[in-house]
């Protein structure tokens, strides 16, 4: 009734924000300021760089605010809790196995002891020895993935997917059929919560990088709308590391100049911001810091994966020579992935041995790449886990996959070893231009052939 969703949003205590309760507030007049800001943890359980104070109500305009941006809340490991409801309430840790590996994802529950995304498995048990470690399962969260992506496409074909978990879309071609955006935003939720078992935040903004923004304010299972006339006051409250491309080192490089807020971001010089971090990336923060990010929502078809293999006529014995290809297929998927634009959030192996088995192991990486060398690091520590095969290997593979967009995800030199992507750079332009077979890491010298 409407006195009883009053009291709720009086308190805060309105649980699920569906359309119905969305177009009842909107119908009675009642405060929205609870219903746009509504998440269901208290702040501080992500990694991400926060403002407490630009988690509230900014206005109810959605006029000028046709971007969205749709993030699954703690996807993998609430793909888990779905499937097995008994493990709710508990720290569980998605990623691992027997103190190794890195963490993929977490519950709220284990990131309250500082857990998060990228977490050496082991480090999180020391934080929280009580956490429950379940192995990733890839197919099933791809399956669950599609699901998601395919309530978004209903919505509108403007949908541009970053990742497994999350997107962006323009609504502004659907306000006529499904209502202005804070209704779109509520009703898909709504879809993904009943009819998949999971949640989502979403954030609505003039543009992607304050509906990014405005979606990691609302998580978790939150929506937070920032109105057009609202964009620079939102920015001027968060930390430097809230910009889009800004990492750690990069982060750690700004504090030493004194730039710690966007507030310091914007009143730098942009001369001055060239000399610190570079054109291209001073150009890049010196626009964002003003709100100013032009880039269109751009449906495009994801490509599955990126992956080579390699299949011997005489067996592989020694484990250094296995290595070589190894290596060799890392540049290979890193050179396809440079050219096609992508970056691979995913890298994983396939070994074959004489008898026909297959073994394939796989690690979810903390930041997306398309640099051979943070792809062989992974690669190297996945084959090192793997017993040499007695009789020998018949074929060996590298394989890429969850890609994104490599202009969707601005990292800034510090937080990269330049140098590396800088000289793979430089190999990929003189491949293109005098052949393949003239230059290649000294290392891959004597690379035993592909059949």
């Amino acid at each position: 009734s409407k006195r009883a969703l009053a009291k709720e949003v009086a308190t805060g205590s309105v649980g699920k924000l569906d359309s119905d309760k969305l177009s009842l507030v909107l119908a009675a007049g009642l405060d929205r300021r609870r219903l746009l800001t509504h998440t269901s943890y208290p702040v501080g359980v992500s990694k991400a760089p926060r403002s407490d104070q630009a988690r509230r109500f900014w206005g109810d305009d959605d006029s000028a605010t046709p971007i969205l941006h749709v993030d699954m809340d703690a996807f993998f490991a609430a793909v888990e809790l779905r499937e097995n409801p008994s493990l709710r309430g508990k720290p569980v840790i998605v990623g691992g196995s027997n103190g190794r590996g890195v963490v993929c994802a977490a519950t709220y529950e284990a990131r309250s002891y500082g857990v998060h995304s990228a977490m050496p498995v082991g480090q999180a048990l020391r934080r929280c020895p009580q956490a429950i470690v379940l192995p990733v399962r890839h197919q099933l969260y791809s399956q669950v993935s599609k699901q998601v992506m395919g309530i978004l496409g209903a919505i509108t074909p403007q949908l541009e997917q970053l990742s497994i978990d999350e997107a962006f879309l323009d609504v502004s071609g659907s306000r006529r059929r499904l209502g202005s955006p804070c209704q779109i935003a509520a009703n898909l939720r709504q879809q993904i919560s009943q009819q998949l078992g999971v949640t989502a935040s979403v954030g609505i903004g003039a543009n992607k990088l304050i509906a990014k923004l405005a979606s990691a304010h609302a998580k978790p299972d939150g929506m937070l709308l920032v109105p057009a006339s609202a964009t620079q006051e939102f920015l001027d409250l968060l930390p430097v590391g809230a910009m889009w491309g800004v990492g750690d080192k990069s982060e750690r490089k700004l504090h030493e100049w004194g730039i710690d807020s966007v507030v310091d971001l914007r009143r730098t010089p942009r001369a001055q911001l060239e000399r610190i971090l570079g054109k291209a990336a001073a150009w890049h923060l010196y626009n964002l810091s003003r709100g100013i990010d032009n880039r269109p929502v751009s449906p495009v078809r994801e490509e599955k994966s990126i992956s080579t293999e390699t299949t011997f006529d005489t067996y592989i014995h020694e484990r250094a020579q296995a290595r070589q290809v190894l290596l060799d297929q890392c540049h290979q998927c890193a050179i396809r992935l440079r050219k096609h634009g992508w970056q691979a959030r995913v890298v994983g192996i396939k070994v074959r041995d004489g008898n026909f088995k297959t073994l394939t192991r796989s690690r979810t990486l903390a930041e997306p790449t398309d640099t051979a060398r943070y792809l062989w690091e992974q690669v190297s520590e996945l084959f090192a886990a793997l017993p040499m095969p007695p009789q020998g290997i018949r074929l060996l593979g590298v394989r890429t996959e969850s890609l994104v967009r490599a202009d969707g995800a601005v990292q800034l030199s510090f937080d990269t070893d330049e140098r590396s992507a800088k000289t793979e750079k430089a190999a990929d332009a003189i491949r293109e231009r005098w052949g393949a077979g003239l230059i290649g890491p000294a290392a891959l010298l004597g690379t035993p052939k592909r059949n």
